[in-house]
């Protein structure tokens, strides 16, 4: 029997709803007690969860809690994690881990002095689409990956999300840090680190009207390039075109797909956990398919039409899988697979990304990480309930 470790939320927004209901499936997590920077919203989160709330100082003191869960918006994500680990705490965000390096590599030395677990979103790499597509890769099924294209493109969350502004602000804002981290993670879970980058930006509609919520219908100002189009080297030498677009109605192309020496793969949406893997190996053959909906993170658990382009309307969502799997490994002394190394280092990546594109200048990504391995059934079902 694991070790139920007591987690404190920090940041009671559109996302929570999300982790709260991780705890149906995983069996080494329980969110206690929680916090906000705006009070009501935490007694509004603590009254829907019959936990506690708290404000974020008492929260980040509060002895009973081991883990602090750290949704906050990206800007705040630093100094949370920050005051987590110096609390005493171990600290696990939603992606990114912050929003510039300098931070991201502070916080891992903090963690690693303290000798703390920190652990970041995106954790989607650890369901059953991406894991499959990596044992496949790892049997050679395609041989050498030598080239590859990747693609989020999509009008941008302002049509799904009551509060869109942090996301086109100026310094926290694109699509290279909101869905950036679901693609890079997954390929680096793939190919290995990457090592240079490069790139251009277009600028897109520069006033944006919020979809749903209290403020449907008001209009807020772009601060940040909204369309990012690089080129990404990887120390294995493979190469991938990346576009990140917030300014696409709809299109028709795979979320990422790898040519290699001996066939071509489909992967599928490394924003989700699940959906089927295709392989072809043969000019005019079938693509075979691979499903992965009876895999133990790759079973439909969602049955509602996403709006955002090229999405399946059923999906496997499994968000915490990552939370669990680090109290696991806190438990276990052993090396969690959201880690830090792996965190900052797409981190750097998308802070090279950025600046590659908006200077035209190529960018040598300083970092290195382990690429990660495969999260096998039976390590899965040692966090599963």
């Amino acid at each position: 029997m694991n070790k139920v470790f007591k987690v404190g939320l920090i940041g009671c927004g559109h996302i929570s709803e999300t982790y709260f209901r991780a705890e149906k499936y995983f069996n080494n997590i329980k969110i206690v007690k929680c916090a906000d920077i705006n009070h009501a919203n935490a007694l509004k989160c603590a009254k829907t969860y019959k936990i506690k709330a708290l404000s974020v100082k008492d929260l980040l003191k509060d002895q009973e809690v081991e883990i602090i869960l750290n949704l906050t918006i990206p800007k705040a994500h630093y100094q949370v994690a920050k005051q987590s680990l110096l609390n005493g705490k171990h600290v696990y965000s939603e992606k990114p881990m912050a929003i510039n390096f300098k931070d991201g590599l502070n916080l891992v030395k903090i963690a690693k002095r303290k000798k703390l677990y920190i652990g970041n979103a995106p954790d989607t790499f650890l369901g059953g689409g991406i894991q499959k597509s990596k044992e496949l890769v790892e049997k050679n099924i395609i041989g050498k990956i030598s080239l590859g294209n990747a693609i989020f493109a999509f009008p941008g969350v302002q049509s799904y999300h009551p509060n869109p502004e942090p996301w086109f602000a100026k310094k926290e804002g694109g699509p290279v840090i909101d869905m950036g981290p679901y693609y890079l993670t997954a390929l680096v879970n793939l190919l290995g680190p990457a090592k240079k980058v490069t790139g251009s930006i277009m600028e897109g509609v520069k006033r944006r009207t919020i979809g749903i919520g209290p403020k449907k219908n008001k209009t807020f100002k772009v601060e940040c390039p909204t369309t990012y189009l690089s080129t990404i080297q990887f120390e294995n030498g493979t190469i991938i075109r990346l576009t990140l677009s917030f300014d696409v109605i709809a299109h028709q192309r795979n979320h990422i797909e790898l040519y290699g020496s001996k066939g071509s793969m489909i992967v599928p949406d490394p924003n989700m956990f699940g959906g089927s893997v295709y392989v072809c190996n043969k000019l005019g053959d079938p693509w075979k398919e691979y499903k992965t909906n009876k895999m133990h993170l790759g079973k439909i658990n969602i049955r509602s039409q996403s709006s955002r382009a090229n999405e399946s309307p059923t999906n496997a969502n499994y968000r915490g899988a990552g939370l669990a799997e680090m109290a696991y490994s806190i438990e276990n002394k052993k090396i969690n697979k959201c880690n830090g190394e792996l965190s900052l280092h797409v981190l750097d990546i998308i802070q090279s990304t950025m600046k590659a594109c908006k200077t035209n200048k190529p960018q040598v990504i300083k970092t290195t990480c382990k690429k990660p391995s495969l999260f096998n059934t039976k390590d899965i079902k040692k966090i599963l309930k």
